[in-house]
């Protein structure tokens, strides 16, 4: 099979060389980045070329007769700063849309001499912010078309468990992300879930219709509540307004197909639909071969954009994932997997979001959407064939979030805004008779009940530029939780300032709240009584331009967490980080009280390359300590804890046809708990050592992957192939030491070896 896919590569190779010269279109429109107001007369010109195009009355622009092939596009207009953009592809008898955002230069009237670069520092005080373009993650050599495990390879993520996609960000747990697509809150974007967690196995969004991607790690605005670590904000883009256009997928990640095009009115063209469908195959292909296990999964995405009005503006998004996962206990048994069943997931939002231009000064974006996500789970002993964990539940949503924007002049500027949300969960589950893992008999446990809850907050952001080398922005946070009956305010800081055009730095400080999540209240009345946890963030940054397409970034934090939940019978443990070694870490508890505290400090190093001309790439370092404290008031390192991380990704374009990129990260050994060899085998099943809490550590984790990409441009259509290998030199890293509970012995698992990933995209 492998093989003949690379016959078929090799023949559309010879094919594509015998293509005649191809053309196609640049459309977009120029924006204001703060305020959205269309920039008239803005000018665009492709770096390299003769060709441009100025903007219109309403901002947009368009270039035609543009040779395939990929290129840097360059924005520049009165009284705002001079960008670059790279990686704008253009395809034969295509439609290539930008959306390019300009800022503001300093004060009126005060000129300073600043050439055009790829990075824009000119007016943000954010620290602890990535930015990603479509393109940067369409090739990611480990993606797997996954944004988060593209995500993961960022120094500001652990290294965990490649089965998973969940991010532990700055020695933080999964539970404390948050994502937003749109404006819109999603409980989570993976194919099977964590319950209470924001982890899955992979990703639900189809990369090729994410537009751009902010990835905040600490520090980040009032604007986000509600999470203590990070904040992942994507935006999807728009379909093709012109005309019909369609993809077909094939990858790792499934069988499907993009399908968009122009929603008319009675004036003309009024916006535009996008659709993607996916279908996983993995179960085809078990089935074909007689594999053990056949899990399967699809998913679903659609936006629709209509522009009621020259200042306002209807999107309306849906995004989709089910889930199926299927074992026998015989099954299970040849895999050393202590339990059989059955496991399905099905979440759905949709969401309508109604962007307002007051006027060139400010907007609002205000949104309403509903989501929902189906747990059900059983699962059996496969050694005693007695109920080991039963999930049959909902948690279902109803949020509205508004945020608005006014510049009064380039010194003054606020942001304020709202959100609140409707929670209707039901419970229905049950924890079988088992054992803790400090070897302690835990009842059988169970949960059948209806929670109800309401949140509410807002916030407001006072931004300050008083010169043009400093700016601030003050802001301060409200937030109530019903279920709990709480009330908290979360002030927060950043400065930044410009010592040079090339060189600045940035300092935030701020309080961050986050709700226990709902599977946990509802175990127990008195649990609603525990105070919410609470960290405190304290982050400097210094970012240096080595040159238009380099910047170097150094940047230290310290995070300190507070009030986390503890059991008193387990007071070594942190019940927070459970679910990277355990099914959960929201069941077997009697009791709680909320006196665990925990704290993660490091500093990270990056070089940043855009892709000017042949080159791009990433280089970083992290070094990072990751502790709490349990209710015996002992610090341990927390499983998170690699203590230092170095990643370096790149690519080589040599010309329009053919890339070349890779991936190599080395991260410590994040720490372990030994288990009791006597005690695990007498109870026949994980049992810790519990004078070692977290006291060893994994082998070091270091892995290679590397890509190549070639296109191929047809009369009215492309094609995209690739070829990805995981883990090239084949290392075996260790994924965990665990007890087989079938054979009643101790052994290893271990993460993916040698994969090779083959894929392809038919534009058409």
């Amino acid at each position: 099979m492998f093989n003949k896919i690379l016959i078929l590569i090799a023949v559309l190779a010879a094919i594509g060389h015998t293509q005649t010269a191809q053309t196609g279109v640049i459309r977009g429109i120029v924006i204001d980045k703060e305020t959205k107001e269309t920039l008239y007369g803005a000018n665009v010109s492709i770096v390299g070329t003769s060709k441009g195009a100025v903007a219109d009355e309403k901002g947009s622009f368009v270039i035609k007769d543009v040779p395939v092939a990929s290129y840097v596009l360059q924005f520049s207009y009165i009284g705002y700063v001079a960008y670059k953009l790279p990686d704008v592809i253009v395809r034969p008898e295509r439609i290539t849309y930008i959306q390019a955002e300009m800022t503001i230069e300093s004060i009126e009237g005060e000129a300073i001499e600043v050439s055009a670069g790829y990075f824009d520092e000119s007016n943000s005080v954010t620290t602890s912010v990535t930015q990603l373009s479509n393109e940067e993650i369409r090739r990611s050599s480990a993606a797997a078309g996954d944004v988060s495990r593209i995500i993961s390879s960022l120094p500001s993520v652990a290294k965990t468990d490649e089965q998973k996609n969940s991010l532990a960000v700055r020695g933080g747990s999964p539970i404390e992300n948050a994502f937003f697509v749109d404006h819109i809150e999603i409980p989570n974007i993976n194919h099977f879930p964590s319950q209470g967690s924001s982890g899955g196995a992979i990703g639900i969004l189809n990369v090729d219709l994410i537009r751009n991607v902010n990835f905040y790690t600490g520090g980040f605005s009032s604007a986000y509540g509600n999470r203590l670590s990070s904040i992942l904000d994507l935006e999807l883009r728009e379909g093709n307004r012109e005309e019909f256009d369609g993809q077909v997928d094939l990858s790792i990640a499934g069988i499907g197909g993009v399908f968009e095009g122009p929603v008319s009115g009675t004036d003309g063209k009024k916006g535009s639909w996008v659709v993607s469908v996916r279908r996983s195959y993995v179960d085809v292909i078990a089935k074909m071969i007689d594999a053990n296990v056949t899990p399967w999964y699809a998913d679903a995405q659609a936006k629709l954009v209509y522009d009621i009005a020259p200042s306002h503006q209807i999107s309306l998004l849906y995004i989709a994932g089910l889930d199926q996962n299927d074992i026998s206990r015989k099954q299970g048994k040849k895999l050393d997997v202590p339990s059989y069943g059955s496991e399905s997931h099905l979440q759905n939002t949709v969401g309508a979001n109604w962007r307002w231009l007051w006027n060139k000064n400010g907007y609002s974006n205000t949104s309403i959407s509903y989501s929902g996500v189906a747990f059900k789970t059983d699962f059996d002993n496969a050694r005693t064939t007695m109920l080991l964990f039963k999930n049959h539940s909902s948690e279902n949503a109803l949020r509205i979030r508004n945020t608005n924007f006014y510049r009064f002049n380039s010194i003054h500027a606020i942001e304020f805004g709202f959100e609140s949300s409707l929670n209707r969960n039901t419970y229905d589950q049950v924890l079988g008779e088992n054992t803790d893992p400090l070897g302690q008999t835990t009842p059988a446990f169970q949960v059948k009940k209806d929670l109800n809850a309401v949140d509410a907050g807002g916030y407001l952001n006072y931004l300050v530029k008083p010169f043009s080398s400093f700016q601030a922005s003050l802001g301060l946070r409200s937030d109530y939780f019903s279920l709990t009956n709480q009330f908290h305010l979360s002030p927060r800081v950043a400065l930044g300032y410009a010592f040079t055009p090339r060189t600045s730095a940035n300092v935030s400080a701020g309080m961050f709240f986050q709700n226990l999540p709902l599977t946990l209240l509802a175990q127990d009345k008195d649990y609603k009584k525990m105070k919410d946890p609470y960290a405190i963030h304290y982050i400097a940054s210094l970012n240096h331009l080595l040159s238009e397409d380099t910047k170097l970034t150094i940047e230290a934090y310290h995070k300190s967490y507070y009030r986390f939940p503890t059991d008193p019978a387990q007071p070594n443990l942190f019940m927070i980080d459970e679910l990277q070694y355990r099914q959960g870490f929201f069941y077997g508890h009697s009791s709680l009280t909320d006196q665990g505290r925990a704290y993660s400090t490091g500093v990270e190093v990056t070089i940043q390359k855009k892709l000017a001309k042949h080159l791009y790439g990433l280089i970083s370092g992290t070094y990072y300590q990751s502790r709490y404290r349990g209710q015996d008031h002992v610090w341990r390192d927390r499983v998170f804890d690699n203590r230092y991380i170095v990643s370096m990704e790149g690519g080589y374009k040599p010309n329009k046809k053919w890339e070349f990129s890779g991936r190599w990260i080395y991260a410590g050994g994040a720490p372990y708990t030994p288990l009791d060899p006597v005690a695990s085998a007498v109870n026949q099943q994980a049992v810790f050592d519990a004078t070692q809490i977290n006291a060893k550590r994994y082998p070091a984790y270091h892995a290679l992957n590397l890509r190549v990409d070639r296109r191929f441009s047809f009369s009215h259509s492309n094609l995209v192939t690739y070829l990805s290998i995981w883990n090239a030199y084949n290392r075996k890293n260790v994924a965990s030491y665990y007890w087989n509970e079938i054979d009643n012995k101790p052994a290893t698992a271990f993460q993916w070896g040698l994969v090779p990933v083959v894929g392809m995209e038919y534009e058409f």
